[in-house]
């Protein structure tokens, strides 16, 4: 019982030094030509959204990237979620209390 209980404590501590490992990580997706660029993290947090000025008009630019950032954020995170409850039952099916 103790072996296992000190198994979850060090994969939970794990866990927390994977994520904040994660989180500093960047990875960057460029279309266009550089015209359209997405910056996420590797808790897969999009970071930033830039649209080249010259595909909108001023105006529709910063609305169409706080939008698409928002959207994004959305779907991701319904993504995680989904994983998340796998993943629980998954380790429920092993006989881990997450």
């Amino acid at each position: 019982m103790f072996d296992k209980a000190k198994k979850m404590w060090q994969a939970q501590s794990t866990a927390k030094r994977v994520q904040k490992e994660l989180r500093e990580l960047e990875f960057e997706g460029v279309e266009l030509g550089g015209k359209v660029r997405v910056v996420v993290n590797g808790e897969q947090k999009v970071q930033t959204i830039d649209i080249a000025e010259e595909l909108l008009t001023p105006s529709e630019k910063e609305s169409l990237e706080r939008f698409l950032k928002q959207a994004i954020t959305s779907a991701i995170t319904k993504s995680q979620q989904a994983a998340a409850q796998k993943m629980k039952s998954v380790a429920g099916e092993l006989g881990l209390n997450i």
